[in-house]
């Protein structure tokens, strides 16, 4: 890649030896160090040197004052590679152009931009070597550094190259993490003493040792204190020198020597952010650039930010009005910056250009910067006249805060002004936000309640989006609620919306309120739904998809976009949406079987919400570590957590917490062998032989009340059970599943629950259907009905097993011993598939019917045999039986049984 060779800087030798080894053969190089020690001139070098060598140089560089527009920076890099955009393919050129501003479509996603860029990259590098040069890349915008983090880590061995630096300490949003990097320190005593003599020749020595103590080992002290000192005696040199105020002062003296032209355009150059030199005079910038405090390389470039901050800070108030006034004009053609620049310039309240600005909010909403939305949105509100419009802003402002980034600190305030703006009522947004702070604070359910139906009243127009946004608030309120009587209203509410409720909100009123009685109608709309989530981009979209999925068993179809929602989240995006998509992938993840993904999400989502002050939100983590720990046996830990919740829910009539709370206790029973305490507990979410109205619970407690009541002894309430779930066997094949086994459980008629465990996809449910194969197992062998009951057995055994939940673990493996079968491994080494296999071809099923039993092909059940006969020391079927009595403990600890 680039060779860096020849005329190193005094004292950077090595540095620069580091870095021409990093980027070499392509790759990436992070430079860190403290403000003024040399990053940008060693930058500077490594540039000088490539394009020396003939290879192709692209530059870009942070800036406070363009770190909230998207993409602002990947502009500044792929600049002059924009005639190369046709050259890629049309979904990559589509995505590059419409990020860049350069054309029109819909929000590409940010890793299309990522692989557009990278590709660009590549492609420009197949005629000659590339280095990308970043300068303060902690400034650069939250969207161009993922792009850039993301072409960062895959080029290594291309010959295209990425060299970064950032001060240290300074948090930004491009990631440093696995990538090569040094920390350039300060000069070494005798290498500032050869620079500042090479620079300064004149100096008298007592001035030297002055700013040689002074500025230890900082270049850019060394460079520009003996500018501020001039003619000084060295006897007459400030006792103390505060390097960072006096380097300012540098910079300003520097600047104010400059013709007005020529600093005017510095300050459009400055408020304008991005280099764009077409909106610049270039010949009155000319004086700037011979004192070297800019340069034009295509764009136009500060030799340091510290220049660009005190041009701002030099300017009056009514200078920096008319430069934004004079950009507003420039840029009329681009109205996100047009809007901008005329808030800057403005001097009091503008409706017009607050209502700008609220539409670029808007619009930055939809491509998921919910930072920029919101600062738009402040200022919109601060140009808004008093009244409602001021209002709604700080409102919406306050909503987005807490709703979308996970921001509640600053929502009082917002929501305070708010209230002051407009004294008439509580606006939507206002209410909105205002809701998330009362649920997240004192969790006041009610309060909550009351202020969303108080602030919806009677709207009723579906087109009205902060009413739709209030009725998806109300409806989240309702749930925590997990009342009849809250649920009711919401409904009225969303009957009367004319023309019609929208899509998801109406699914979501459905599935997310009473799915036993009004999901099954709108099952077939809801999988319409699902089915384009490869398409969506809005993440709180997609996780109100996947919340809509839960209880009706649909989350596995939504995996991959919550894991879309869970990055964006990652990446500073939408941090309540990313905790919702983690939860729900944590519930997947529960009923699944796969628990150690399920602890990895629920320590993440609650982590984010310490984080930001999430207290509801984090209940549903919490319940999942409880329901975890008393899958495994860990009765003290779930006991613990089930306390925590009904202490937390009870004064706040937050039943779901207590439906919550409930479960895991019920769980936590059955594990340590308390069945009337199961009993009670699951009862208290749903009593046998119903499914409480407006308890969605009640379709995850299902099991639990079933074996709670079986262990007992109370048969008529299995029964009664069955009869009450049967109508849910089409919602899901878990609840087709359970269903049927419940029925079997209570009738006894074996065909139906080997229909049920052969329900096609019942696999995916391990957890519930082993413990509904170790019930049944259980029945067969104590009433010796028929059916063998070590074809169940060893099944949930190997489920409970690979799924290490003790407590049914040590109940299957007791049960098979009573069988006269031992659980533990032997010498003939049968996996508890082979065994399977074995007894079912030992009660004469052909292989065909034991493969429509256990989901697998006729092939698949002949090559099993086929490695089972020779263990057993067998060579047909008709000795399998014999062969099974004679060696009850050959069976291994492998693969379990689906």
């Amino acid at each position: 890649m680039v060779a860096i060779t020849g005329g190193p800087l005094i004292g950077r030798e090595r540095d620069l030896a580091r870095i021409a080894d990093a980027v070499g053969q392509g790759g990436a190089f992070v430079l860190l160090g403290e403000a003024g020690v040399g990053k940008s001139a060693l930058l500077e070098a490594a540039a000088g040197r490539a394009l020396a060598a003939g290879h192709r140089v692209l530059r870009g560089s942070g800036s406070q004052f363009e770190a909230e527009v998207s993409f602002a920076g990947l502009h500044q890099v792929l600049y002059p590679l924009f005639d190369d955009l046709p050259r890629l393919g049309p979904a990559h050129e589509r995505a590059l152009s419409v990020a860049l501003g350069l054309g029109e479509g819909a929000p590409p996603g940010r890793l299309l931009v990522a692989n557009a860029a990278l590709l660009l990259l590549r492609q420009a590098a197949a005629s000659r070597p590339v280095l990308v040069v970043v300068d303060d890349i902690a400034w650069v915008d939250r969207a161009s550094a993922m792009v850039l983090g993301f072409v960062a880590r895959r080029l290594a061995g291309s010959r295209a190259g990425l060299l970064a630096a950032s001060r240290s300490g300074e948090e930004g949003f491009f990631e440093y993490g696995g990538l090569p990097g040094h920390e350039l320190r300060p000069l070494a005593d005798a290498d500032a003493a050869a620079l500042l003599n090479a620079r300064f020749p004149a100096l008298a020595p007592r001035a030297c040792r002055r700013l040689l103590a002074d500025a230890r080992g900082n270049p850019l002290a060394l460079l520009e204190l003996p500018v501020a000192l001039g003619d000084s005696p060295p006897s007459v040199l400030p006792q103390v020198l505060p390097l960072s105020g006096r380097l300012q002062a540098v910079f300003a003296a520097r600047i104010r020597n400059l013709p007005a032209a020529s600093y005017d355009q510095l300050l459009l150059a400055v408020l304008e952010g991005g280099g764009d030199v077409s909106v610049l005079d270039r010949a009155a910038l000319a004086p700037a650039e011979r004192m070297g405090l800019v340069r034009i390389e295509g764009r136009l470039l500060f030799r340091h930010p510290l220049i660009g901050s005190a041009v701002v800070e030099l300017a009056t108030g009514e200078q920096r009005r008319h430069a934004h006034q004079t950009l507003a004009v420039l840029l009329a053609d681009r109205p996100e910056r047009r809007a901008w620049h005329l808030a800057e310039a403005a001097e009091g309240p503008d409706e017009e250009v607050a209502a700008l600005l609220q539409a670029a909010a808007h619009a930055n909403l939809l491509r998921g910067d919910g930072v920029r939305a919101i600062t738009l949105l402040l200022r919109a509100a601060e140009l808004s006249p008093d009244g409602i419009g001021r209002a709604g802003r700080l409102g919406e402002a306050a909503y987005l805060g807490s709703v979308v980034n996970g921001d509640l600190r600053d929502a009082p305030r917002l929501l305070e002004q708010a209230r002051h703006a407009d004294r008439r009522g509580e606006s939507l947004p206002t209410a909105v936000a205002g809701t998330y702070h009362l649920l997240n604070g004192d969790g006041d359910v009610d309060s909550a309640h009351r202020l969303m139906t108080g602030a919806i009243g009677t709207l009723a127009d579906a087109r009205d989006k902060p009413l739709i946004e209030g009725l998806y608030t109300l409806l989240m309120v309702c749930f925590f609620g997990g009342r009849a009587e809250l649920w009711q209203s919401f409904h009225v509410m969303i009957d009367r919306l004319k023309p019609r409720p929208p899509e998801l909100l109406d699914l979501l009123g459905r599935t997310f309120s009473d799915p036993a009685r009004l999901a099954p109608p709108a099952l077939d709309r809801l999988d319409a739904v699902v089915s384009g989530l490869e398409r969506e981009i809005i993440p709180a979209r997609i996780s109100r998809v996947g919340i809509a999925c839960a209880y009706v068993d649909r989350l596995g179809q939504c995996r991959e976009a919550l894991w879309r929602v869970v990055q964006h989240g990652r990446d500073g995006g939408a941090v309540t949406s990313a905790i919702e998509a983690l939860f729900l992938l944590g519930n997947d993840a529960f009923l699944t079987g796969e628990w150690d993904e399920l602890r990895q999400v629920v320590d993440e989502g609650l982590a984010l919400c310490d984080r930001h002050g999430y207290r509801l939100l984090a209940w549903p983590g919490i319940y999942l570590k409880g329901m975890l720990a008393a899958a495994r046996g860990d009765d003290d830990a779930a006991t613990a957590l089930a306390d925590r919740m009904t202490r937390w829910a009870g004064p706040r009539r937050a039943r779901a917490i207590q439906y919550y709370a409930w479960q895991v206790g019920a769980l936590a029973a059955l594990g340590r062998g308390d069945h009337e305490e199961a009993h009670r507990q699951a009862s208290a979410v749903s009593p046998a032989g119903e499914l409480a109205p407006y308890v969605p619970h009640a379709l995850w407690t299902i099991t639990d009340l079933v074996e709670a009541a079986w262990r007992s002894g109370r048969h008529a309430a299995v029964a009664a059970h069955a009869a009450a779930v049967r109508p849910l066997a089409g919602v899901s094949p878990r609840l087709a599943m359970v269903a049927g086994a419940t029925a079997a459980l209570a009738s006894g008629d074996n065909r139906l629950f080997e229909a049920a465990v052969a329900t096609p996809g019942a696999e995916r449910w391990p957890f519930e259907r082993a413990r509904l194969q170790l019930m049944y197992g259980e029945r067969l062998r104590r009433t010796r009905t028929g059916g063998d009951a070590r074809v169940h057995l060893v099944a949930a055994l190997g489920t409970f097993r690979g799924l290490d939940a003790r407590p049914w673990l040590a109940r299957a493996s007791a049960e098979l011993r009573a069988t006269g079968r031992p659980a533990g491994p032997g010498s003939a080494e049968l996996t508890p598939q082979q065994w399977e296999i074995a007894a079912l071809a030992a009660t004469g099923l052909t292989n065909k019917q034991i493969g429509e039993r256990l989901l697998l092909s006729p092939r698949t059940v002949s090559n099993h045999l086929y490695q089972v006969f020779p263990k057993l020391g067998v060579t047909s079927r008709a000795a399998l039986r014999d062969a099974l009595d004679r060696n009850p403990s050959q069976m291994t600890q492998e693969s379990p049984p689906p």
